[in-house]
């Protein structure tokens, strides 16, 4: 691919390597993906608010017990699973598009998140689950009666707003680019500014 570069007196046509981009169709395959497993995610989300809230606002010890069992099922590993393929699509469409991983903030902020909050679901979530689980086989057992929520409340509300505003930033795309074009920064130092 030929590219004009511009010097200070003329255009001079050079090669330049253009880097790797994601074809069309696999463009629009691994987007599908993203967005899927990012929809996958929230409604993970919104179930495990569900049971948490049950959990948090019922007087029924067995109830206490089925919500906090059922978080065992899919509260950790599918939920991880979903965050990792987001992460892997994610990459493989800031590399393999114009966006770059870190060369737009919208770009970058996302990659922090998901990573974040991927991350969570391993460190944080996964023992608040276990420990949860084994208090509801108790609860339904009958050899306990009650069962605070605890960290449990907090994972439905951080997760799902922050996934929402990934979202959010992924359509309106704010705040440009990490650092500006050389191209950019030679323009802005060679025109007069006006006072």
């Amino acid at each position: 691919m030929t590219e004009l570069h511009r010097t200070d007196t003329n255009h001079v046509p050079t090669t330049a390597t253009r880097p790797w981009r994601l074809g069309r169709r696999t463009r629009k395959a691994v987007l599908v993906t993203h967005i899927v497993s990012v929809g996958a995610w929230i409604g993970m989300d919104v179930v495990l608010a569900i049971l948490v809230f049950t959990a948090m606002f019922t007087s029924d010890p067995h109830t206490l017990g089925v919500s906090y069992q059922a978080l065992s099922l899919f509260a950790v590993w599918p939920l991880f699973i979903a965050g990792f393929i987001c992460l892997l699509s994610g990459v493989a469409l800031g590399l393999g598009t114009k966006y770059g991983l870190i060369r737009y903030w919208w770009v970058a902020v996302k990659l922090v998140l998901n990573l974040l909050l991927t991350g969570l679901v391993l460190i944080a979530l996964r023992p608040t689950v276990i420990q949860a689980n084994e208090q509801g086989a108790e609860l339904i057992n009958g050899t306990r009666t009650t069962a605070p929520v605890t960290d449990l409340i907090y994972p439905p509300i951080v997760s799902p707003l922050a996934l929402l505003f990934a979202v959010i930033i992924a359509v309106y795309k704010p705040w440009g680019r990490t650092r500006k074009n050389k191209t950019d920064t030679r323009r802005a130092t060679s025109s007069p500014t006006e006072s």
